[in-house]
């Protein structure tokens, strides 16, 4: 990934944590860890993360709680949700909070890299196109002006 990409790894299993941790420090990234949810909001509150690998069942605040208030404090933060009990009616769940994936456990190494290489890529592209839509709006305000400007009928 370029620019080392931000991740926040999610989970109450240490063992599920220092995993993921292996399989995405060799893939040049940043990675953070924390083993429940309100630590993983604290994390957050000190730096951005571009994505994150979130549990749903952990003790105190479970992964929909912490999914519904990483989405509402940081809507650009991917997040991909990795469960051990997966269902369809917690996939659609978090599909509706903003998750950017689902993944049932066990999963491979290369399925978290690749989970977390195309979240960061779809964060990357996302606010790219933010920008873009940005200047496009601005140059038409501009030209807007232009063209009200030569409407004008100024006295002679």
């Amino acid at each position: 990934m370029k620019n080392e990409a931000k991740i926040l790894i999610v989970d109450d299993d240490e063992v599920v944590r220092l995993s993921h941790l292996r399989s995405l420090r060799n893939d040049h990234c940043n990675v953070e860890l924390a083993s429940n949810g309100a630590e993983a909001l604290r994390v957050m509150e000190k730096q951005p993360f571009d994505a994150v690998l979130l549990d749903l069942r952990m003790p105190g605040m479970d992964g929909m709680q912490v999914l519904k208030m990483i989405k509402q404090r940081w809507p650009h933060c991917e997040v991909i949700v990795v469960t051990g009990y997966p269902s369809l009616e917690t996939a659609k769940e978090a599909v509706r909070l903003g998750a950017y994936d689902y993944l049932a456990k066990p999963v491979g190494p290369d399925d978290i890299v690749n989970a977390a290489h195309c979240a960061v890529t779809h964060k990357q592209w996302g606010l790219r196109r933010n920008v873009t839509n940005d200047d496009d709006t601005k140059s038409r305000a501009h030209e807007g002006d232009r063209v009200r400007d030569r409407d004008t009928v100024y006295p002679n």
